[in-house]
């Protein structure tokens, strides 16, 4: 509602004797003159700007005669003040305006402005008004003078011998006597009317007093503490007329104000708390409506110190009421007694070192125009006497100062409830929640908050979910957007009194003393009246409200003293030329925009419906406005001021199910209004006949009447409805939100039959829900179950001054304001309370409706923490708990377990057991989260169980947990269990592990490590020194943290538990040839492959089919298979072309599922994340040959994301020349096989099996397995990844090794059979690894010699035979082919062979005949 801005501003007073200084501010009706009372000195301030205009001194004569002033009073029209003296007289002041048009300051125009003095009020408006003082009048009332205050014509003065007197403003009494207190029979209601009894003891009197109009009477505060209400009987006010109603238990009262809009009477007391009283209407008693007190809970050390209640006084719209005590300090409240500011706690009481404040003391205060000051006479109590050092301080003295104050629009605007925005309008300026217009109009489209289409079209978002203005732009972060008013129309028209955005948050209106204006936020510019005195002719009388492109406001024609409904379109100029403009009967008082139909309240208690539509005539748009119907509300409403707002909702009490015609449901349906906290809604009346819609006339809608009102619900400060509508979320658009101040929020929330059954008779088809939450609500977002509101937040600046010389700084004693936007979750007080009355039901459909919610997992949390901690906390044991049905509710969810865990998280340990006890067992709920595949959410119940259970089971379930991580390889969750299961045995589990939450550190640790610090094993053996290969252990483990727990001794039980877990999982990854896998695990955990690898090289560690180990690398580490260039066969040259594409589909076609031998698991799911993150899989880089099935190709096309190595076949062979690393390798074969002649066509080869290698990642890792293996000694293995990397000068130092070491004769006898199957393999499947195989022979038939004293040549005779089927092979093919072939060029003879493969295998998809294709010229170009 009011939120303080900045710092208090201090107006300097004349600096004169203690005197003068200032005790008492009272404002004048209009607010624009504000009289300042010194005990000798009356002065009177302007409120814009604030400067003092003149000031009557008393003289000591006549002020020894008078004694100090005590108060003043101002007459309705301004014109006069009585001021009441300490011995019982009143001095009446006339205020007069002097010569003529004279004023205190005068504005200086630069020559050639717009602002010339040609305009009518021009002046006035300007500046501050020259003013006159005389006293006029002397009236003596011979007691003591305890309440003035004015009433109409008259003055009524309290004294303190308990009289009443009514004096004529002109100083008279006109001959009536005063009112003796005791003649007037006082009762507890009005009903016992005579009978009450007398205040009958001598010295009563009023101690303070105040009128309210709307109730016809006084509420009064008698000096014994009792309070009461004084009302006349009949309209004569005489003592034998006057009759009196008190509350019996009040004896504490001490000061009273009154709020007219709300009949409210606030009484404060001694005890620190403002009591709330209304009066019934029937028996007219007073009724306690509510308490304003602190809580023990929100000030602990203040609550009950503050003293009596000093000042209460309501806001000029009635809408909060401010509070300060003897002791010090302010406090804002909203009408129905909820708490916006309090300035007793936080940064207001504290300074930023944490030393106490002394509450700011008032004397006195007023509230200023339209609420955005607040006039307050300061009394620095003690401090004031303390500093006498600097006697030029202003602070010596109470002064004035002027909280600034912003407020809600709704407290003046109403109609703005239907909007999902919220708008806070400062003196100056405006506040939006809404995002940049010109960023979000984008992403919502001109149709977002569709309007009423005409009848028949159906609303474009009757049925989807995006209607509101979007979450990001309402929520996406906490600042405002802050426009600042056209200072040209605020100079002539302060202070703004109403303001109104449009649906889509792209146009501000406001209002101010005349006229208005409009700002758009996508052109930021204002838009105001060309001709002036248009705009200073029309005074806003009810408000404002945008319908589509133009502005409806209800205003009076100064000119023709007209009240009218006016209007304008936005886009064209501002005037009323372009106006549409309807007479109206009386004053308009309220206007709201419901879809196409305007509402109006008037002066006179009737409301009238208008339609508005849309009209183009020729060249200019307008809006035409028809009435549709009236309704009269004067049996109703007592005062037509006591309507606070009035709405149109297509909310009934049946809903859209039950009625005749489903198109009603969404007209308008019923009036809201808010009759001085009470809300009446009155629906139309279908119990008459209904008219058909075709017999009637299409453009005259008849209407049906309205039935007698009903109440709905008492205390509402806001309503808020919408008029669209959402076939998935009807329970939220349908309800009627409620704001009951201090009692927390209301919906009024339909109920809907499951799946349009016929409803239950005895179910109410709606229900009204309270429900509590911590902000105050300015907006409703429908769909997306928030509230949205501010906040008042504070800076202290205190330590930027030093404490001496600036201690009675402003900003030192006060922290500096700042407003802020704040939203709150509402949906899990509406589920709750649907399931404590067994609706259980209709919870379901509403959060069902909801689940797509972003935060709805933390609803379903919020609820059933809630629950859990009154229930599990309550003193008293609870009948019917609540915990088993919310407990029973959530596992609708497929959220269930993680709700549970983490509500289990963040309430204490003692709790535990009452939850599980609801929600089931944790253990069963643990192996749910492993079935479910969810680890992490295992791992917190982990944790639970931990605490709960003896260590055993949790070990038990660490284990199971362990494994499936491993498993699926989530490296960081294992990392946390290895450190838990540590914990557990050692005792440590005092210290629960965390979930994982933060990321370990990089998980590339031990991979980079080993690429930046190792030597490039693709060096020839020759330049090695055998030295280099003895590596130390480190080398091989990551430089993570994770490696330092590897190298304690791991003796104690529970590392060996560890280890052989950890050793189990490797020996599975190498059975299954998964070394990428394996190289992923020892990198990520700091497993020390190196020395488990030594151990297992017999068992786990040899390869047991060289060939499908060579076939599953290919496949793991993305690398193609070699293949055989044209002119590596020593035939004709010009046939080559032809032979390379046969000899392609021969490797291809020759064992196309060669793959089905494998484990399917490994060949469709790519395995876990690479050491370095993700391996990107090279898309189009593999060679076709590299898939011999087609399930391989599913592998390749995994969805890993592809941060793409690129190397695509291509690329790689027009390298080859500059590549120093082939160069390199040329060197070495020639050292090496020096005796073999290579003719051209094999050089042209082998340059192209060097180019036809993987991604560069792969690569890599490669090196590092070949690495640890050849530390372990695994030699077999370390053969298959020279094989893959076709370096012979691997192999080369392989075989040296071999030949300079002792080698286990089985591991060689493994290795000679291996390469034998491997050349068979080559043979018949893959000929590219031909050449390699042949440049190799000679070490290989060297190693066979040195190992086997007994060597038969014959043993060896596949591998050197190997020539005679490659040659064979195509030569056989060839005859096959068409001869027409030859002359076609190499490219196109490969894609076409290509196709006719694919013609046989019909069945494959399309992507992958691309896909092949692609890769396939690539491949020979």
């Amino acid at each position: 509602m009011y939120f303080l801005s900045g710092w208090p501003k201090r107006l300097l007073c004349p600096l004169g004797s203690p005197a003068e200084a200032p005790i008492h501010v009272q404002s004048d009706p209009q607010r624009t003159f504000f009289a300042v009372l010194a005990p000798v000195r009356l002065s009177i301030w302007y409120s814009r700007p604030s400067v003092l205009i003149v000031t009557y001194k008393e003289p000591e004569k006549s002020s020894s005669q008078f004694g100090f002033y005590k108060q003043a009073e101002w007459r309705p029209d301004s014109t006069m003040i009585a001021v009441s003296t300490a011995y019982g007289y009143i001095l009446f002041f006339h205020i007069t305006s002097t010569r003529g048009d004279k004023y205190l300051y005068e504005p200086v125009y630069p020559k050639g402005s717009p602002q010339m003095k040609g305009t009518p009020h021009f002046k006035e408006e300007q500046c501050a008004p020259a003013l006159n003082l005389e006293m006029k009048k002397i009236l003596d009332l011979q007691a003591p003078i305890m309440s003035l205050q004015s009433m109409l014509e008259d003055l009524l003065v309290a004294t303190s011998d308990g009289l009443l007197h009514l004096i004529h403003w002109e100083g008279m009494t006109n001959g009536r006597k005063a009112i003796n207190l005791c003649t007037v029979p006082f009762s507890v209601d009005l009903q016992s009317s005579r009978a009450g009894s007398f205040l009958g003891f001598a010295d009563v009197h009023i101690r303070d007093m105040e009128y309210c109009a709307t109730l016809d009477g006084f509420a009064v505060v008698f000096n014994d503490g009792k309070i009461g209400f004084i009302t006349p009987v009949s309209s004569r006010f005489t003592a034998e007329q006057l009759h009196g109603v008190w509350p019996q238990d009040v004896v504490d009262g001490t000061c009273v104000a009154v709020n007219n809009k709300y009949r409210l009477m606030a009484f404060g007391c001694a005890s620190g708390s403002v009591q709330v009283y209304t009066i019934d209407n029937t028996t007219g008693a007073m009724l306690l409506s509510h308490k304003l007190e602190l809580t023990a809970k929100q000030y602990p050390d203040i609550w009950n110190k503050t003293g009596a209640v000093k000042l209460v006084r309501w806001s000029p719209d009635n809408s909060v009421v401010i509070v300060t005590w003897e002791n010090g300090g302010l406090s804002l409240w909203s009408v129905f007694g909820a708490q916006l500011i309090c300035t007793l706690g936080g940064d207001f009481a504290y300074r930023s070192d944490g030393t106490k404040k002394d509450p700011l003391k008032i004397n006195s205060m007023s509230w200023g125009a339209e609420g955005y000051h607040l006039w307050v006479i300061s009394g620095f109590g003690a401090q004031s006497t303390e500093i006498e050092s600097d006697s030029k301080s202003i602070v010596k003295q109470p002064g004035i100062l002027l909280f600034q104050f912003i407020k809600s629009v709704l407290t003046v605007n109403p109609c703005m409830s239907n909007q999902e925005q919220v708008l806070l309008q400062g003196e100056d300026r405006l506040y939006l929640n809404c995002g940049e217009a010109s960023q979000t109009q984008h992403a919502r489209g001109s149709s977002a908050h569709p309007e009423h289409k005409a009848a028949g079209a159906k609303s474009p978002f009757a049925d989807s979910g995006v209607e509101s203005q979007g979450l990001s732009t309402l929520l996406g972060h906490r600042h405002w957007h802050v426009v600042q008013i056209s200072n040209t129309y605020l100079e002539s028209n302060w202070p703004i009194r109403f303001s109104a955005i449009d649906k889509l948050g792209q146009n501000i209106a406001v209002v101010g003393k005349f006229g208005f204006a409009h700002y758009s936020l996508l052109t930021k510019k204002w838009k105001l009246f060309g001709n002036i005195t248009q705009e200073q002719n029309m005074i806003v009388t009810g408000g404002l409200a945008w319908w589509n492109d133009f502005v409806v406001l209800a205003c009076y024609n100064i000119s023709d003293h007209q009240e009218e409904l006016r209007v304008y379109l936005r886009t064209s100029n501002l005037d009323n030329a372009f106006a549409h403009i309807t007479k109206a009967q009386a004053e308009t008082l309220l206007l709201s925009v419901f879809r196409d139909m305007v509402i109006v309240f008037r002066a006179d208690c009737s409301i009238c419906l208008y339609s508005i539509e849309r009209k183009s005539d020729g060249p200019t748009t307008t809006a035409g406005i028809q009435v549709l119907q009236e309704v009269s509300m004067s049996r109703y409403i007592p005062h037509p001021f006591l309507v606070v707002s009035v709405t149109l909702t297509s909310v009934s009490t049946e809903n859209g199910i039950t009625l005749k015609m489903p198109q009603q449901a969404r007209d308008a349906e019923s009036i809201m209004l808010n009759l001085a906290g009470q809300l009446i809604m009155m629906q139309r009346d279908r119990s008459g006949p209904q008219i058909r819609e075709k017999d009637s006339h299409p453009n005259q809608r008849k209407l049906l009447p309205f039935c007698p009102p009903v109440v709905l619900a008492q205390s509402v400060e806001n309503v808020w409805t919408t008029c669209r509508a959402n076939k998935q979320k009807r329970h939220l658009l349908e309800a009627l939100w409620l704001s009951c101040g201090g009692a927390g929020m209301k919906v009024w929330l339909p109920l809907f039959p499951r799946d349009h059954r016929k409803p239950h008779s005895f179910l109410s088809q709606r229900i009204m829900l309270p429900f509590h939450i911590n902000i105050y609500p300015l907006a409703v977002l429908f769909e997306d179950a928030l509230v949205l509101g501010a906040v008042n937040d504070t800076l202290l600046y205190d330590s930027l001054y030093t404490r001496n010389s600036a201690r009675e700084q402003l900003e030192v004693l006060f922290p500096y304001c700042v407003v802020e936007r704040t939203s709150q979750i509402y949906l899990h007080h509406i589920l709750r309370q649907l399931l404590v009355r067994n609706l259980g039901e209709q919870a379901l459909l509403l959060a069902q409706s909801c689940a797509a919610l972003p935060y709805f997992p933390h609803v379903l949390e919020l609820m059933l923490h809630e629950v859990l901690e009154e229930e599990a906390t309550s003193r008293e044991p609870i009948p019917d708990p609540l915990l088993p049905t919310v407990a029973k509710f959530i596992t609708e969810f497929p959220l269930f377990l993680q709700t549970v865990v983490h509500c289990a998280r963040k309430t204490e340990y003692a709790l535990w057991n009452y939850l599980f006890a609801a929600v089931g067992n944790p253990k069963d709920l643990f192996e749910e989260c492993l079935m479910a595949q969810d680890l992490d959410t295992a791992a917190s119940y982990l944790i639970i169980l931990q605490n709960m259970e003896v260590p055993a089971v949790s070990r038990q379930h660490a284990t199971l947990l362990f494994n499936t991580a491993l498993e699926q390889g989530k490296w960081d969750l294992c990392r946390h269990m290895i450190r838990f299961l540590k914990a557990i045995g050692s005792g440590e589990s005092e210290t629960p592990p965390s979930t994982p939450t933060a990321q370990e550190p990089s998980s590339s640790g031990g991979f980079e490590f080993f690429r930046n610090r190792s030597i490039s094993l693709s060096q020839s053996a020759e330049n090695v020194p055998a030295s280099k290969f003895s590596l130390q252990k480190t080398l091989s483990m990551p430089s993570g943290p994770s490696g330092k727990r590897w190298s304690k001794d791991s003796d104690c039980a529970e590392n060996m538990y560890i280890d052989m877990m950890l050793w189990r999982h490797a020996r599975r990854l190498l059975e299954e040839v998964r070394l990428k896998d394996l190289g992923c695990f020892a990198a990520q955990l700091g497993f020390e492959l190196i020395s488990w690898l030594c151990k297992e090289r017999t068992r786990a560690a040899r390869v047991d089919n060289f060939v499908l180990a060579l076939k599953r690398l290919h496949k793991d580490f993305l690398w193609p298979l070699p293949i055989t260039p044209a002119s590596s066969v020593s035939s004709p040259f010009k046939n080559g072309k032809y032979r390379t594409g046969e000899q392609l589909l021969k490797s291809q076609s020759a064992d196309p599922f060669l793959n089905l031998e494998m484990d399917p698991a490994v060949s469709t799911v790519q395995r876990s994340q690479s050491w370095l993150g993700s391996i990107g899989p090279a898309h189009h880089e593999i060679d076709t040959t590299s898939s011999p099935g087609p399930q391989m190709q599913d592998a390749f096309l995994s969805p890993l994301s592809a941060k793409g190595d690129e190397c695509s076949i291509g690329s790689a062979t027009d390298l080859t020349e500059s590549s120093s690393m082939v160069d390199g390798d040329w060197t070495m074969v020639d050292e090496n096989f020096s005796t073999l002649s290579l003719t051209q066509s094999e050089l042209e080869h082998i340059s192209m099996e060097l180019a036809s290698k993987g991604p560069h990642k792969s690569q890599v890792q490669l090196r590092y397995l070949l690495h640890m293996f050849m530390e372990a000694g695994c030699l077999d293995w370390c053969i298959v990844i020279g094989l893959i990397l076709r370096e012979s000068s691997v192999i080369s130092q392989i075989l040296l090794l071999i030949q300079s070491s002792e080698v286990d004769g089985e591991m060689l006898q493994n290795i000679k059979t291996g390469l034998h199957a491997v050349d068979r393999w080559a043979s018949t499947d893959c000929p590219g690894y031909k050449p390699f195989l042949n440049i190799i022979k000679p070490q290989v038939q060297k190693f066979s010699e040195l190992t086997e004293e007994q060597v038969q040549p014959e043993a060896f005779q596949p591998i050197t035979a190997g020539k005679t089927p490659e040659h064979t092979g195509p030569r056989a093919e060839e005859s096959r082919g068409p001869s027409g072939h030859g002359s076609l060029p190499q490219g196109e003879v490969g894609g076409s062979g290509l196709v006719g493969r694919n013609e046989e295998d019909a069945a494959r998809a399309e992507e992958e005949e691309s896909f092949q294709d692609g890769t396939y010229d690539c491949s020979v170009s």
